[in-house]
């Protein structure tokens, strides 16, 4: 049986990368019928951060990539978390030193950097001498007795060539001469991630360790810890790293400055930031930003969008497809179709998949979406009165494809559901700050105040007439009415607005607007 994992650390938010490298093993496990495992790299303590797993697990719940094994679910081989399987680590360096493949070393810090050191300035590679390696307890003994600590390191092979045949990349080779003796152990017992992580995919039964490019270097390490305990190889694929929007340079948590000089990445991260802002959510570049997931669930995107989005990067059905339903991708993966070549992030192209999907959503899921922002805003109460639903469904309706991710609706249906509206100043100021402009909003006032049926059809073709008896141009009212009503001067159609707002809102929305202008 097919078995793949994803071994994240809880050292912060989920990246957008990682995401990614997820999917892929979790669409080659579900295509193979075999079984995807979360396993937790939690063996950097001073790295670790408890409470970032949770925003992890609950991540990939979001985006529907469940996991057979691992936390909160269990399974077979218990437990799932480096930090509770110290024994078997170590019962696997005991092994390796008994065999003569690894050993003591007493180095200090300061001893292998002399020797890195000498190793520059002879113009030749850095190779350990293993000057201050015990292989017997005298030894050992001898090297304690100044005072020296110990961690243990694999006695690599300084011969010879690995071949490997990489299910995407092909054909690597790796001379192990170029390979250092790697720490396996620290000095306080404690187990580094490459022999833990090996320990792990054996017991585990790993069958494909699907990971990103930069492991590759890591490869002859692991296996020759792996061949070194007696165990069967899994196979290996390395896939393209996802890289910053606009280069080949790889995609990283840690430099949201830099991609904020991309227009594109900038829009999308200033549009997230004011949603945010209206639910109150604490942000900073660390929590919140575009290569992080959570920022997409807390913005309103939907989980299809990112995941179709995400497979994209790195694997094509073919030369046309674009738009991909999980079970389609589930029932087309394969690691053939995995290039080489990174692929750049590109946030405008998510937007498009974005907006694909929320258009093609039913209405019902998104007044029942939506309507969850406007609570959690504080614009709508709870329990929610019987009437906001179908308003909402009109609003929305109206807005069109103007509401690309459920949190737009805070900006385009807060002046709904509010009492008082606040104004965009500089849209107050252009078109209401003018006698002139007052006179005519005054007189249009008192033409809306006789409308009947208070509808669209007739609200516009009073607009349409206002304009042919005033001898104006119909923006130098519209405008005017707009911000008026509404506060803002861009939103869902006006007439829509008007129709919505009613009357009575209406008109005394546009007497505090005059009223306003005149103070």
């Amino acid at each position: 049986m097919v078995r793949t994992r994803f071994a994240p650390s809880p050292t912060g938010y989920l990246h957008i990368g990682g995401v990614r490298t997820a999917l892929f093993n979790w669409l080659f496990a579900r295509r193979h019928g075999g079984q995807f495992l979360l396993r937790i790299d939690d063996t950097d303590a001073e790295r670790n951060v408890e409470s970032a797993l949770a925003p992890i697990l609950h991540g990939f719940k979001w985006l529907g990539l469940d996991w057979d094994e691992g936390p909160e679910v269990g399974g077979p081989y218990e437990p799932y978390y480096q930090s509770k399987r110290l024994p078997q680590y170590q019962a696997a360096v005991d092994k390796l030193l008994a065999a003569g493949l690894a050993y003591r070393d007493y180095a200090t810090t300061e001893e292998i950097q002399a020797e890195r050191e000498t190793a520059q300035a002879e113009k030749r590679p850095f190779l350990y001498s293993r000057r201050w390696m015990a292989e017997t307890s005298q030894q050992s003994a001898d090297f304690e007795s100044e005072g020296r600590q110990s961690v243990v390191r694999l006695k690599m092979p300084r011969e010879g060539t690995l071949v490997l045949d990489d299910l995407v990349r092909g054909r690597v080779e790796f001379e192990w001469a170029r390979e250092q003796d790697h720490v396996i152990q620290r000095a306080d017992g404690t187990c580094l991630y490459h022999l833990a992580s090996v320990v792990d995919d054996y017991d585990f039964k790993i069958t494909h360790v699907i990971r990103a490019e930069e492991h590759l270097s890591n490869t002859p390490r692991q296996v020759f810890i792996a061949q070194s305990l007696g165990y069967e190889l899994p196979q290996y694929a390395h896939l393209p790293y996802v890289a910053e929007p606009g280069s080949k340079n790889k995609l990283s948590k840690r430099k949201l400055d830099k991609y904020l000089k991309n227009r594109d990445f900038a829009l999308v991260n200033e549009h997230g930031m004011a949603i945010a802002q209206q639910l109150g959510l604490a942000t900073s570049a660390d929590t919140f930003n575009p290569v992080i997931v959570d920022f997409y669930e807390q913005v309103g995107y939907l989980p299809q969008a990112i995941i179709n989005y995400l497979v994209l990067l790195g694997w094509s059905l073919d030369d046309k497809t674009e738009f991909m339903d999980l079970a389609m991708l589930v029932e087309n993966f394969s690691l053939e179709r995995v290039t080489k070549a990174p692929a750049s992030f590109d946030p405008k192209k998510l937007w498009a998949f974005q907006d694909h999907y929320m258009q093609a959503l039913p209405i019902k899921q998104r007044v029942a979406t939506m309507l969850g922002y406007l609570q959690r805003a504080g614009l709508v109460p709870k329990p929610t009165p019987c009437e906001v639903g179908p308003k909402l469904t009109r609003i929305i309706e109206a807005a069109g494809d103007r509401l690309k991710v459920f949190g737009d609706i805070l900006a385009y249906a807060d002046f709904f559901f509010q009492d008082e509206i606040s104004y965009d100043e500089k849209a107050f100021e252009k078109h209401l700050s003018k006698p002139e402009s007052r006179a005519l909003l005054a007189k249009f006032r008192d033409a809306l105040a006789k409308v009947e049926p208070y509808d669209v059809p007739n609200l516009e073709k009073l607009l349409h007439d206002f304009v042919a008896s005033e001898g104006i141009k119909t923006g130098d009212i519209i405008h005017a009415v707009r911000v008026a009503t509404t506060g803002k001067p861009v939103g869902p159609g006006l007439y829509d607005c008007l129709e919505i707002l009613g009357k009575e809102t209406c008109l005394k929305r546009i007497d505090a607007a005059l009223a306003k202008a005149v103070d």
